[in-house]
C-alpha cells in the first residue's frame, strides 16, 4: 500500500460503535463488557452496539454474514465516529472474503482491536490504505485490565492526534542493536497473523517495522511460528521488530526462554534491530499503535517514533 487514508479524530461526545468480529460475547463476559462501556462513557463518549454484537448463532461466534453486516453497518453509519472490537478469539478471518472494501474506503473512520482482530487491522490497511489501530478491546482491555496509561494513550492518539515518541509505561530493553530504521508499522498477535499466510490478505512486509505480541504460548510454539515467518521471507523484508508483552511466557513461564531470545536464535543471520517493551499485548497496559503509519525504531536510544499523522 503506497498511500494512507487517515480517519477523522474522535471528539468528546462522539459515538463509538462496538462489533464482535471474532468470538461470541458469553453471558459471563457481560459484566466485563458493561465495565468497558462505562469506561468509554466516563471518558466522554457514547457507546452503541452493532445489531449482532451479542450474537452466538454459531455457538462459539456469530455467523460470518452477521459479522460482516455489522462491519458494513458501522462503517456506513455517519453517526458512528469510531469502531472498537468487543474481544478477540479465533474466528475473525471468516469475514474477510465477505467484506465490501469500498464501503470501508469510502467511509474512513477509526477502527481498533487486538488479538484475533489483528487480522482485520492489517487486512483493512492492505485492502484500503486506511490506518487502523492496535489497542484495547471493550471486554478485556477497557475492563478487566485497565490502567491510567490506557486512557491517556487512547485520548492522546485518537482525540489529540498525538504522534512522535511512543510514551513508555514499562522498562524497554534492546535485544539487538542496529542503526535507526524507518518503516510502516505492521503486526499484532503472532498466532493470528499467521492465519493470513498463503492468502491474498497476507501483509506486505517489505521495509516494515513488525510489532508482535502473544497471550498463552509456549517456547516451542514461538519457535515454530518464527520459523514459519522466516520461511515466508518476512525476516528478509522487515526493517525491525518490536516485541510486546507476552503474557504466557512472562507470567506462567517466567523461568523459561522468552520470545525475544527465540527470535534472536532463529534470526541470527539478520541484523534488523529488536526492542522488547511491555506496553502492548494481553493483560497489560496498552498504547495505541497505528497500523500502516511510518515509524522510526531507534534501538540505540530506546525510541519508537510515530512519523505519520494517524487521525486528522
Amino acid at each position: 500500500m503506497e498511500f494512507n487514508i487517515i480517519p477523522p479524530r474522535l471528539n468528546y461526545g462522539d459515538t463509538i460503535g462496538i462489533i464482535s468480529p471474532s468470538n461470541a460475547i458469553t453471558d459471563k463476559l457481560s459484566e466485563q463488557l458493561n465495565k468497558g462501556k462505562n469506561f468509554l462513557e466516563d471518558l466522554g463518549f457514547k457507546v452503541v452496539f452493532s445489531s449482532n454484537a451479542m450474537s452466538a448463532n454459531w455457538d462459539y461466534a456469530a455467523a460470518p454474514c452477521e459479522k460482516v453486516a455489522d462491519i458494513h453497518q458501522m462503517f456506513s453509519d455517519n453517526s458512528v465516529k469510531a469502531i472498537i472490537c468487543s474481544q478477540g478469539g479465533d474466528t475473525a478471518n471468516a469475514v474477510l472474503p465477505l467484506i465490501n472494501w469500498e464501503i470501508i474506503k469510502n467511509n474512513p473512520k477509526i477502527f481498533m482491536g487486538i488479538s484475533d482482530n489483528s487480522i482485520l487491522l492489517n487486512t483493512i490497511y492492505k485492502k484500503t490504505g486506511l490506518i487502523t489501530f492496535h489497542g484495547n478491546d471493550l471486554a478485556w482491555g477497557f475492563s478487566k485490565n485497565i490502567f491510567e496509561y490506557d486512557g491517556t494513550e487512547f485520548i492522546d492518539r485518537l482525540v489529540n492526534a498525538k504522534i512522535g515518541l511512543l510514551k513508555k509505561n514499562s522498562e524497554w530493553k534492546v535485544i539487538r542493536n542496529s542503526p535507526p530504521m524507518r518503516g510502516r508499522l505492521l503486526g499484532g498477535n503472532l498466532r493470528c497473523l499467521l492465519k493470513l499466510a498463503g492468502t491474498e490478505y497476507w501483509p506486505d512486509f517489505k521495509d516494515a517495522i513488525l510489532f508482535i505480541e502473544s497471550c498463552i504460548i509456549t517456547p516451542a510454539r514461538v519457535d515454530y511460528m518464527f520459523e514459519q515467518m522466516k520461511q515466508l521471507g518476512v525476516f528478509e523484508q522487515i526493517k525491525g521488530v518490536i516485541i510486546g508483552y507476552i503474557y504466557g511466557l512472562q507470567t506462567k513461564l517466567k523461568g523459561s526462554i522468552q520470545m525475544e531470545d527465540i527470535l534472536l536464535r532463529i534470526s541470527e543471520e539478520y541484523s534488523f534491530p529488536v526492542l522488547k517493551i511491555n506496553d502492548f499485548g494481553h493483560m497489560c497496559a496498552n498504547t495505541v499503535l497505528p497500523v500502516g503509519a511510518e515509524v522510526r525504531l531507534d534501538s540505540n536510544n530506546l525510541h519508537v517514533e510515530i512519523l505519520d499523522d494517524c487521525v486528522f
